[in-house]
Protein backbone atom coordinates (compact mmCIF):
# COMPACT_ATOMS: atom_id res chain seq x y z
CA UNK A 1 0.00 0.00 0.00
CA UNK A 2 1.31 3.46 -0.87
CA UNK A 3 1.81 6.28 1.58
CA UNK A 4 0.27 9.71 1.31
CA UNK A 5 2.43 12.27 -0.40
CA UNK A 6 4.68 13.85 2.20
CA UNK A 7 5.27 17.54 2.80
CA UNK A 8 8.68 18.97 1.96
CA UNK A 9 9.33 21.71 4.48
CA UNK A 10 6.92 24.66 4.27
CA UNK A 11 6.96 25.11 0.50
CA UNK A 12 3.38 24.01 -0.06
CA UNK A 13 4.26 21.34 -2.61
CA UNK A 14 4.29 17.58 -2.13
CA UNK A 15 5.94 14.66 -3.83
CA UNK A 16 6.41 10.92 -3.58
CA UNK A 17 4.03 7.94 -3.57
CA UNK A 18 0.33 8.41 -2.84
CA UNK A 19 -2.69 6.33 -1.91
CA UNK A 20 -5.09 5.29 -4.69
CA UNK A 21 -7.60 7.61 -2.98
CA UNK A 22 -5.64 10.65 -1.79
CA UNK A 23 -8.83 12.31 -0.51
CA UNK A 24 -8.50 15.48 -2.56
CA UNK A 25 -11.64 17.55 -3.13
CA UNK A 26 -12.61 17.64 -6.80
CA UNK A 27 -14.41 20.70 -8.17
CA UNK A 28 -17.20 19.40 -10.41
CA UNK A 29 -18.87 22.80 -10.87
CA UNK A 30 -16.16 24.54 -12.86
CA UNK A 31 -14.35 23.27 -15.96
CA UNK A 32 -10.71 22.28 -15.55
CA UNK A 33 -8.35 22.53 -18.50
CA UNK A 34 -6.86 19.06 -17.93
CA UNK A 35 -10.32 17.48 -17.86
CA UNK A 36 -11.53 19.37 -20.97
CA UNK A 37 -8.36 18.31 -22.77
CA UNK A 38 -8.99 14.74 -21.64
CA UNK A 39 -12.49 14.95 -23.14
CA UNK A 40 -11.14 16.15 -26.48
CA UNK A 41 -8.73 13.21 -26.51
CA UNK A 42 -11.62 10.80 -25.99
CA UNK A 43 -10.87 10.09 -22.33
CA UNK A 44 -13.34 9.43 -19.53
CA UNK A 45 -11.73 11.44 -16.73
CA UNK A 46 -14.02 14.46 -17.00
CA UNK A 47 -17.33 15.79 -15.69
CA UNK A 48 -20.47 17.15 -17.32
CA UNK A 49 -19.24 20.76 -17.04
CA UNK A 50 -16.02 19.81 -18.84
CA UNK A 51 -17.91 18.10 -21.65
CA UNK A 52 -20.29 21.05 -21.96
CA UNK A 53 -17.47 23.57 -22.24
CA UNK A 54 -15.50 21.21 -24.48
CA UNK A 55 -18.40 21.05 -26.93
CA UNK A 56 -18.84 24.83 -26.82
CA UNK A 57 -15.18 25.31 -27.67
CA UNK A 58 -15.29 22.69 -30.42
CA UNK A 59 -18.29 24.44 -32.00
CA UNK A 60 -16.25 27.65 -32.18
CA UNK A 61 -12.95 25.98 -33.08
CA UNK A 62 -13.61 22.66 -34.86
CA UNK A 63 -9.88 21.96 -35.10
CA UNK A 64 -9.38 21.80 -31.32
CA UNK A 65 -9.48 17.99 -31.28
CA UNK A 66 -6.83 17.92 -34.00
CA UNK A 67 -4.72 20.27 -31.87
CA UNK A 68 -5.02 18.00 -28.83
CA UNK A 69 -4.01 14.94 -30.83
CA UNK A 70 -1.18 16.77 -32.60
CA UNK A 71 0.13 17.96 -29.23
CA UNK A 72 0.32 14.37 -27.95
CA UNK A 73 1.97 13.20 -31.17
CA UNK A 74 4.57 15.98 -30.89
CA UNK A 75 5.36 14.91 -27.33
CA UNK A 76 5.90 11.35 -28.55
CA UNK A 77 8.27 12.40 -31.33
CA UNK A 78 10.19 14.88 -29.17
CA UNK A 79 10.73 12.49 -26.26
CA UNK A 80 11.69 9.68 -28.61
CA UNK A 81 14.29 11.92 -30.30
CA UNK A 82 15.74 13.21 -27.04
CA UNK A 83 16.17 9.74 -25.57
CA UNK A 84 17.23 7.80 -28.66
CA UNK A 85 19.30 10.43 -30.47
CA UNK A 86 20.39 12.92 -27.80
CA UNK A 87 21.01 10.60 -24.86
CA UNK A 88 18.67 12.38 -22.44
CA UNK A 89 17.71 10.25 -19.44
CA UNK A 90 15.88 12.79 -17.23
CA UNK A 91 12.62 14.67 -17.79
CA UNK A 92 10.84 17.42 -15.84
CA UNK A 93 7.30 17.52 -17.28
CA UNK A 94 5.36 20.56 -16.04
CA UNK A 95 1.62 20.71 -16.65
CA UNK A 96 1.43 17.01 -17.35
CA UNK A 97 -2.38 16.80 -17.34
CA UNK A 98 -4.31 13.57 -16.97
CA UNK A 99 -2.77 10.21 -17.90
CA UNK A 100 -3.38 9.13 -21.48
CA UNK A 101 -1.57 7.12 -24.12
CA UNK A 102 2.14 7.74 -24.66
CA UNK A 103 2.92 9.61 -21.45
CA UNK A 104 6.45 10.98 -21.18
CA UNK A 105 7.70 8.22 -18.90
CA UNK A 106 6.20 5.47 -21.06
CA UNK A 107 7.88 6.75 -24.21
CA UNK A 108 11.22 7.46 -22.52
CA UNK A 109 11.45 4.22 -20.55
CA UNK A 110 10.40 2.11 -23.52
CA UNK A 111 13.68 3.21 -25.13
CA UNK A 112 15.89 3.56 -22.04
CA UNK A 113 14.38 1.93 -18.92
CA UNK A 114 16.73 3.87 -16.63
CA UNK A 115 15.06 7.21 -17.46
CA UNK A 116 13.88 9.29 -14.51
CA UNK A 117 10.77 11.47 -14.85
CA UNK A 118 9.14 14.03 -12.56
CA UNK A 119 5.63 15.16 -13.46
CA UNK A 120 4.32 18.49 -12.13
CA UNK A 121 0.69 19.58 -11.96
CA UNK A 122 -1.68 21.20 -9.48
CA UNK A 123 -5.04 19.95 -10.76
CA UNK A 124 -6.88 17.93 -8.07
CA UNK A 125 -8.09 15.31 -10.55
CA UNK A 126 -4.57 14.83 -11.86
CA UNK A 127 -3.50 14.32 -8.25
CA UNK A 128 -6.24 11.76 -7.77
CA UNK A 129 -4.96 9.83 -10.80
CA UNK A 130 -1.26 10.36 -10.06
CA UNK A 131 -0.79 6.79 -8.91
CA UNK A 132 -1.05 5.62 -12.50
CA UNK A 133 1.69 8.08 -13.45
CA UNK A 134 3.96 6.65 -10.76
CA UNK A 135 4.33 3.33 -12.53
CA UNK A 136 7.98 3.08 -13.53
CA UNK A 137 10.41 0.59 -14.95
CA UNK A 138 12.47 -1.06 -12.17
CA UNK A 139 15.62 0.60 -13.51
CA UNK A 140 14.21 4.12 -13.62
CA UNK A 141 11.95 6.39 -11.55
CA UNK A 142 8.66 8.22 -12.06
CA UNK A 143 7.43 10.73 -9.49
CA UNK A 144 4.57 13.21 -9.26
CA UNK A 145 4.96 16.71 -7.79
CA UNK A 146 1.88 18.68 -6.74
CA UNK A 147 2.98 22.25 -7.43
CA UNK A 148 2.15 25.36 -9.46
CA UNK A 149 4.22 26.46 -12.45
CA UNK A 150 4.28 29.93 -10.91
CA UNK A 151 6.49 28.55 -8.14
CA UNK A 152 9.58 27.50 -10.10
CA UNK A 153 11.83 27.45 -7.04
CA UNK A 154 9.47 25.00 -5.29
CA UNK A 155 9.46 22.79 -8.37
CA UNK A 156 13.24 22.83 -8.69
CA UNK A 157 13.85 22.16 -5.01
CA UNK A 158 11.55 19.18 -4.83
CA UNK A 159 12.32 17.74 -8.27
CA UNK A 160 15.92 17.48 -7.09
CA UNK A 161 14.85 14.57 -4.86
CA UNK A 162 14.50 12.52 -8.06
CA UNK A 163 16.51 14.30 -10.76
CA UNK A 164 20.23 15.11 -10.87
CA UNK A 165 20.47 18.75 -11.93
CA UNK A 166 24.18 18.34 -12.61
CA UNK A 167 23.21 16.17 -15.60
CA UNK A 168 21.11 17.08 -18.68
CA UNK A 169 17.34 17.27 -18.17
CA UNK A 170 14.59 17.78 -20.73
CA UNK A 171 12.16 20.43 -19.48
CA UNK A 172 8.73 19.67 -20.96
CA UNK A 173 6.30 22.62 -21.06
CA UNK A 174 3.47 21.64 -23.40
CA UNK A 175 0.28 23.67 -23.06
CA UNK A 176 1.23 25.21 -19.71
CA UNK A 177 2.84 28.60 -20.41
CA UNK A 178 -0.40 29.68 -22.12
CA UNK A 179 -2.02 29.72 -18.66
CA UNK A 180 0.37 32.47 -17.54
CA UNK A 181 -1.34 35.56 -18.86
CA UNK A 182 1.42 38.13 -18.27
CA UNK A 183 4.28 38.01 -20.80
CA UNK A 184 6.97 39.16 -18.40
CA UNK A 185 5.95 36.64 -15.75
CA UNK A 186 5.79 33.81 -18.29
CA UNK A 187 9.24 34.60 -19.66
CA UNK A 188 10.68 34.96 -16.15
CA UNK A 189 9.36 31.55 -15.09
CA UNK A 190 10.74 29.76 -18.16
CA UNK A 191 14.10 31.54 -17.77
CA UNK A 192 14.31 30.54 -14.09
CA UNK A 193 13.63 26.89 -14.85
CA UNK A 194 16.07 26.78 -17.78
CA UNK A 195 18.75 28.54 -15.72
CA UNK A 196 18.72 25.67 -13.22
CA UNK A 197 19.42 23.07 -15.93
CA UNK A 198 22.87 21.74 -16.78
CA UNK A 199 24.45 22.44 -20.19
CA UNK A 200 23.21 19.90 -22.70
CA UNK A 201 19.67 20.09 -21.32
CA UNK A 202 16.65 20.79 -23.52
CA UNK A 203 13.49 22.90 -23.47
CA UNK A 204 10.45 21.37 -25.18
CA UNK A 205 7.60 23.88 -25.40
CA UNK A 206 4.23 24.03 -27.16
CA UNK A 207 1.86 27.02 -27.09
CA UNK A 208 -1.46 27.85 -28.79
CA UNK A 209 -1.54 30.70 -31.27
CA UNK A 210 -4.09 32.89 -33.01
CA UNK A 211 -1.79 33.24 -36.03
CA UNK A 212 -3.88 30.43 -37.57
CA UNK A 213 -7.69 30.45 -37.40
CA UNK A 214 -7.29 33.66 -35.41
CA UNK A 215 -10.90 34.75 -34.97
CA UNK A 216 -12.03 31.26 -34.00
CA UNK A 217 -9.14 30.80 -31.57
CA UNK A 218 -9.73 34.15 -29.87
CA UNK A 219 -13.46 33.48 -29.60
CA UNK A 220 -12.86 30.02 -28.14
CA UNK A 221 -10.37 31.33 -25.57
CA UNK A 222 -12.71 34.13 -24.54
CA UNK A 223 -15.46 31.57 -23.98
CA UNK A 224 -13.13 29.34 -21.95
CA UNK A 225 -12.03 32.25 -19.77
CA UNK A 226 -15.60 33.42 -19.21
CA UNK A 227 -16.66 29.89 -18.21
CA UNK A 228 -14.62 30.15 -15.02
CA UNK A 229 -11.96 27.70 -16.10
CA UNK A 230 -8.21 28.21 -15.90
CA UNK A 231 -7.35 31.43 -17.80
CA UNK A 232 -5.71 30.82 -21.16
CA UNK A 233 -4.24 32.97 -23.92
CA UNK A 234 -2.64 32.68 -27.34
CA UNK A 235 0.74 34.06 -28.40
CA UNK A 236 2.29 34.87 -31.76
CA UNK A 237 5.25 33.02 -33.22
CA UNK A 238 7.52 35.88 -32.21
CA UNK A 239 6.23 35.78 -28.65
CA UNK A 240 6.74 32.02 -28.46
CA UNK A 241 10.26 32.44 -29.85
CA UNK A 242 11.21 34.60 -26.86
CA UNK A 243 10.90 31.60 -24.54
CA UNK A 244 13.87 30.05 -26.38
CA UNK A 245 16.25 33.00 -26.01
CA UNK A 246 19.83 31.90 -25.34
CA UNK A 247 19.09 28.34 -26.48
CA UNK A 248 19.98 26.46 -29.66
CA UNK A 249 16.80 25.58 -31.53
CA UNK A 250 16.81 22.19 -33.18
CA UNK A 251 15.63 21.96 -36.77
CA UNK A 252 13.06 22.81 -38.02
CA UNK A 253 12.82 25.59 -35.41
CA UNK A 254 9.50 26.94 -34.19
CA UNK A 255 6.72 25.43 -36.29
CA UNK A 256 3.17 24.22 -35.92
CA UNK A 257 2.87 20.89 -34.11
CA UNK A 258 2.68 18.55 -37.07
CA UNK A 259 5.67 20.12 -38.82
CA UNK A 260 8.16 19.24 -36.09
CA UNK A 261 9.91 16.21 -37.62
CA UNK A 262 6.71 14.48 -38.80
CA UNK A 263 6.66 10.71 -38.91
CA UNK A 264 6.52 9.79 -42.63
CA UNK A 265 4.64 6.61 -41.78
CA UNK A 266 1.86 8.66 -40.19
CA UNK A 267 1.56 11.70 -42.46
CA UNK A 268 3.88 11.26 -45.41
CA UNK A 269 6.07 14.30 -46.07
CA UNK A 270 6.02 17.78 -44.53
CA UNK A 271 3.98 18.94 -47.50
CA UNK A 272 1.16 16.68 -46.29
CA UNK A 273 0.99 18.17 -42.79
CA UNK A 274 -2.06 20.27 -41.91
CA UNK A 275 -1.23 23.30 -39.78
CA UNK A 276 -2.99 23.58 -36.43
CA UNK A 277 -3.21 26.59 -34.12
CA UNK A 278 -0.27 25.68 -31.89
CA UNK A 279 3.45 26.31 -32.17
CA UNK A 280 6.19 24.11 -30.77
CA UNK A 281 9.93 23.91 -30.56
CA UNK A 282 12.81 21.96 -29.02
CA UNK A 283 16.03 23.73 -28.05
CA UNK A 284 19.33 22.76 -26.43
CA UNK A 285 21.02 24.68 -23.63
CA UNK A 286 24.65 25.28 -24.68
Amino acid sequence: MGVRMTEQGDTGGTWGDIDPDPGVELDQDRPQSARVWNYWLGGKDNYAIDREVGEQIRAMLPGIVDIARADRAFLLRAVRHLVADCGVRQFLDIGTGLPSANNTHEVAQSIAPECRIVYVDNDPLVLAHARSLLTSSPEGATRYLDADVREPDVILEQAAHTLDFAQPIALMMLGIVNHIMDDAEAERIVERLVAALAPGSYLVLAHPTADIDGDAMRKAMTSMNESGGTPVRARTRGEVERFFRGLELLEPGIVTLGRWRPDPVEVGGVEDVVDVSEYCGVARKP
